[in-house]
């Protein structure tokens, strides 16, 4: 470098616990490293205004800043999704900062995923945005991404959501609901909320019957203290409750806090006890399930490339494919 001359700006490096929701000067399109999705994730935010129906206490999302945008200009998020999405089909993606620190072991786009700042079916326009999703996939010529819901379920029982969870039905959709809970009183302290838990559970199920769905499920410690073992017990529960009324689970992913919270109190669990809590559903349920850990809460650590980001169910080592989103905690 030339003497005299100023140093460029250090690249931002992408990591498991970095999931800003900017990519250049997009107000509603973004792409992150998923590990639960094992690759980019392309994320749509259709809750720019940071307005949610639970005030989950393991969230990420700053609310105590004003948003800067309130409104969903499905116009716009279509061109915002039409230039990710031809980068991603072209390659060209993994050329641009950040993306071209990715390992080559997660340089793949596995889906469109519907993850913001709120929860995505109260947008009241859920459905054209599912219907902008398939068609900007389709004009990229990527006709089998995956479209992700990340979802509370709360919305499920409106006519228009059920439409739109439909179509997602014909075009590789996937719900990933949360269920945090096996009780209700720990259901408000987590997901800290007035809607029922009776509500999510009601709705989760009736979805599951539908079509397999995939059930994300955050555990946390909080002011130092884990779930308690009754609690684990009453959300296996829980999963035996939606497979014996007729609800099919496709994989249970259970999961701790790997970016930094907005409640100081809220930390990640050990391995040992993500490992544990795994165990107890493994043996609860039979379906598959994915264990994911809690990363350092550092800047630029992120475990990248590590194989112990997740292990599937009946392996006792770390899985063959390292590999997380609802407005908060995810993907």
């Amino acid at each position: 470098m030339p003497p005299g001359a100023a140093a460029a700006p250090a690249q931002p490096i992408l990591t498991f616990s970095a999931h800003p929701r900017s990519l250049d000067d997009n107000r509603y399109v973004y792409a992150v490293l998923a590990r639960r999705a094992r690759g980019v994730s392309i994320g749509v935010n259709l809750n720019p205004d940071k307005v949610c129906n639970w005030d989950c206490i393991y969230c990420q999302v700053d609310r105590t800043t004003p948003p800067t945008v309130r409104e969903v200009d499905l116009t716009r998020l279509r061109a915002e999704l039409d230039q990710v999405l031809a980068w991603a089909a072209s390659g060209a993606l993994f050329t641009r900062p950040p993306f071209a620190g990715v390992p080559e072991v997660f340089r793949r786009v596995s889906d469109i995923s519907f993850s913001g700042d709120g929860e995505p079916t109260t947008y009241p326009r859920f459905k054209e945005a599912v219907e902008t999703a398939i068609a900007a996939k389709q004009a990229a010529g990527l006709p089998d991404l995956k479209i992700t819901v990340l979802t509370n379920a709360t919305m499920f029982h409106r006519p228009e959501v059920r439409e739109a969870l439909a179509l997602l039905d014909r075009h590789q959709g996937e719900i990933w609901a949360k269920l945090d809970a096996g009780t209700e009183a720990y259901y408000r302290i987590v997901d800290a909320t007035t809607i029922p838990f009776a509500t999510v559970l009601r709705n989760i199920l009736e979805a599951a019957r539908v079509r397999p769905i995939v059930i994300q499920s955050l555990f946390m410690r909080i002011g130092g203290v884990g779930p308690d073992p009754a609690e684990i017990s009453a959300y296996c529960g829980r999963l035996r409750d939606i497979l014996r009324e007729g609800g099919q689970i496709k994989l249970v992913q259970v999961y701790t806090v790997a970016r930094r919270p907005a409640q100081a109190s809220v930390t990640a669990l050990s391995d040992a006890e993500v490992d544990a809590i795994a165990a107890a559903v493994r043996e609860a349920v039979p379906v598959p399930v994915e264990a994911f850990y809690g990363t350092p809460l550092v800047a630029g650590v992120g475990r990248l490339g590590e194989t112990a980001v997740s292990r599937r169910e009946g392996q006792g080592a770390p899985a063959d494919r390292p590999g997380e989103r609802s407005g908060g905690e995810g993907r």
